[in-house]
Parts: structure tokens; sequence; C-alpha cells
């Protein structure tokens, strides 16, 4: 096919120092970030992480990268879904995408969040079979080991649980150096882990915190422990919400993967994260939201070039994925904490939740100035959600003014929306007829304002 003459043009021009472009006229409910550039690897999820680490939300997206240039828009929105008006938050989204700032690439696992607030302290990595009070035993070795918990983010997943944190010395506040010291933190974390039952084993590494990205590291340990093989206590194949589907397109060697799940903050950069870690890069793609549904497609291949080659990687794929997804997905009623800090505070808490039939299913936990501020998702042990006089009984134990329940927002009513490719199918946008790729690439650059509708 023939490109037009502007597409040409970006390609002799755009080649050199990325251009970012903010728009807050062209859409009412969102302000535009386009960002064009040289192609290089992680591109896209360099991109996606730091708007994601501003606390962003990704409503759309628009992707095209092939040859040698990467040419994408996001529509954003902050956390209460408005358009961004903060000129500072602006120059800072363009600086940074625009390579002015000090950004990390993706490959390196480190933001400029994790880097300044977690320096001078000892990271432990920490994977095994989840079960109820896990967390409150973890807790509680640290504290016997003098450690002092900074910081810390926990997930589970499918019976398994992955885990971060940072700790420095009781006493002298620094990071905790001594080899036969670190040693025997590592041993007794994970003989606690370990437990009676763990058939796959658990780890306990200590790693430089300034070496990880919080979110993309607890993907990484969770893929590692191949949290994805989704197996019940009776030996069959559980479900997921998320619906994840992988086909190949031998005409144009590409794979086109789609997810059509529960929209929630966080969920490009988690798919994104997936799929770069399992060494595929994307080349095309399509992200948008419909009430309370998020729906994603995206043209992939191997770092070689190479499509999806069989029907089991295919089956890979789509359960890497939903294990993607569903590692952030709100379990639980959400407990916060927020009181002076102080040595044994986690390990008490903890021992509360498990002591009144806890279980907890994530947790980020915090310290700022003297002042802890965590949250923790919690359940009864069976996962389903608890009764609310035993959060009410645990508050009244912990203290009322310290911890408290948060109450979730309705999510608005699903609303029927058209697939991506039931929208191509029906000429939406007046610039895509039939499905194909160079429908695709041009309905790209469309929204990316390179060419005129068609229509």
């Amino acid at each position: 096919m023939e490109w037009p003459d502007e597409y040409q043009k970006l390609v002799n021009t755009m080649m050199n120092d990325p251009r970012v472009v903010i728009d807050n006229v062209v859409c009412a409910t969102a302000t535009v970030v386009r960002v064009n550039s040289a192609r290089k690897r992680g591109m896209l999820l360099e991109a996606v992480q730091l708007l994601t680490d501003l606390d962003l939300t990704i409503k759309k997206g628009y992707i095209s990268s092939d040859g040698r240039w990467f040419m994408d828009v996001f529509h954003v929105a902050d956390g209460c879904g408005h358009k961004l008006a903060d000129p500072a938050l602006l120059s800072r989204i363009e600086r940074s995408l625009g390579g002015e700032a000090a950004s990390s690439s993706p490959d390196d696992n480190s933001h400029d969040g994790d880097v300044g607030g977690l320096a001078g302290l000892t990271a432990l990595e920490l994977t095994g079979t989840d079960r109820p009070g896990l967390l409150s035993e973890v807790f509680a070795v640290l504290r016997d080991l003098e450690c002092n918990v900074v910081e810390a983010k926990v997930w589970t997943h499918n019976g398994r649980i992955a885990s971060l944190i940072f700790v420095k010395d009781h006493d002298s506040g620094s990071p905790i150096a001594d080899a036969h010291r670190v040693h025997r933190i590592e041993v007794r974390l994970r003989n606690v882990l370990r437990g009676d039952h763990d058939v796959r084993g658990a780890k306990t590494t200590v790693v430089s915190p300034s070496m990880t990205h919080s979110d993309r590291r607890l993907h990484q340990l969770m893929f590692a422990d191949r949290d994805y093989e989704r197996v019940s206590s009776n030996g069959a194949s559980s479900s997921s919400n998320a619906l994840v589907s992988v086909q190949n397109w031998a005409e144009r060697g590409y794979s086109v993967v789609s997810v059509n799940c529960r929209d929630r903050p966080k969920l490009l950069f988690d798919v994104v994260c997936t799929l770069t870690d399992m060494e595929y890069v994307v080349f095309h793609g399509t992200i948008g939201t419909d009430a309370d549904r998020a729906y994603q497609e995206f043209y992939i291949r191997h770092m070689d070039g190479s499509p999806i080659s069989s029907e089991a990687e295919q089956q890979r794929v789509v359960q890497c994925l939903q294990a993607g997804i569903e590692r952030r997905a709100s379990e639980g009623l959400r407990l916060e904490l927020s009181m002076p800090d102080r040595r044994g505070l986690l390990a008490d808490v903890t021992r509360t939740f498990r002591e009144n039939g806890l279980s907890v299913t994530r947790a980020e936990i915090t310290t700022e100035a003297g002042e802890a501020r965590n949250e923790f998702r919690v359940t009864v042990t069976d996962g389903q959600l608890p009764d609310r006089r035993v959060i009410n009984a645990v508050i009244e134990r912990v203290g009322k003014d310290h911890l408290k329940l948060k109450e979730e927002r309705a999510s608005p009513s699903h609303q029927k929306t058209t697939t991506l490719r039931e929208e191509a199918a029906e000429g939406g946008g007046g610039v895509v007829g039939l499905l194909g790729l160079g429908n695709l690439v041009m309905r790209n650059l469309y929204y990316l304002g390179l060419v005129r509708s068609c229509s």
C-alpha cells in the first residue's frame, strides 16, 4: 500500500530524540499525551511505567511501533478521572518521557520513587506457599532479628506469596551489611516460608534496593515461582475472570493478543510488563475502556521477529497474562493503618489479624517521618469477605483512631461495547473499513494526529 506524505515525513524526521506533545484541548475527558521516538527495546513499558508511577489512569491508547520508530498516544486522567491541570505535573511528564529528566529503563527494574526513598536500606525478596498467618510469622522473625521494616509490598496469588521487604538495623538505623547476620536472616525467613508443606520450595534473597522497581519485580518473582500454573486443591484447572485469547495472523507474521477484563488502575502496566518479561515485542495495539470494562489488543512477536509457534505457547501466554492481571486484583476488604511507627508494630497488627481469622492477600507498607502508613487487603481463611463484626473487633483492638475500614466505591454498571475486531468490521472511527495491519496502522496514525480521517 502507498503511505501518505505525512507518514514518510515522520519516518525521515522522528528517528532521533523523543518528541512529547501534551494536548489538553482535543479531548473533553482526558489529557492526550503523544510520544514519537526511535524505537528501542522496552520503550512502551517505559512510557506506561512512568505514567503509572505518577498515579495516572490510562483510559485509551493507540500503539504503533514498527521498523525503527515508536509512535504512541495515551488518553490519561488523574485518580479522580479528571484531566490533568497541574502545570508542574504536565512539565514533568513531558520532560521524563522526552528523556530530559532522570528516568530509568524498564530493563534495570528501577524508578525514581524506589531509588530515592529506599537508599540505605536492605532489601529482602521472599517467595513461597501462602498460608493463614504467614505474614505475621515473617514480621515476627524480623522483629526478633532486630530488623525494622521501613517499606514492603506483598502480593498473593494462586496459593503463592511474593514480597519485597526493605529493612534497617533497629539500633543504628543503618543497612544490614554483616554477611553472617544476612545469612541468619535468610535462613530464618526461608524456614518460616517453607513451613511443613511447601513442596515447591521457598526462596529468600537479599538484593540491592537500587535495582528494584517494586511492582515489576513482584511480577517477575511470581512468574519465576510459576504462580500462573492453575491447579486447584482437587487437581482440576481453575478459571479466570480475565478473558485472554491469542491467535496467529500468519499472513503478517504477528500473534494477536486480546484482553477483556474488569478495568482497574495499573492494568495496562501489568499486561505490558508481563509481555515484556516474557520477551515479546509489541508492535501495534489499541487500548480502550467502557464503563468498568477494559479492552486491549496487541500485535506481538518474539524478539527475533517470529510469531508464537505452538498452541502450547499460546496457552502459556494466556495463563501468564491472566496471572499478571489477577495479582493486583482487589480481593478482600481494605484496611488502612496510620500511627506512629514502633518496633514490632507490623508483627503485632498482623498477629491480631491472624488471631481473628483474617488472612492478608495484599499489603503495602510505608513509613514517612516516623509515621506508619500501611494498607492491607484481608479475607477470612477460605477467601471470603470477613464478617463486619470481626473487622470491628480488630479495629477496636488495634485502635479506632489508627485502623480504619475503607469502603470501596461502587463500580459503574456495565454497558455493551464492541470489541476491537467488531469495531474494525463496522468501520468504526472512519479510518478502519476492514481488519488488517495496514488499516490498524492507519487508524493509529489518525489518532496520533498524523493523518486525516478518510470519512
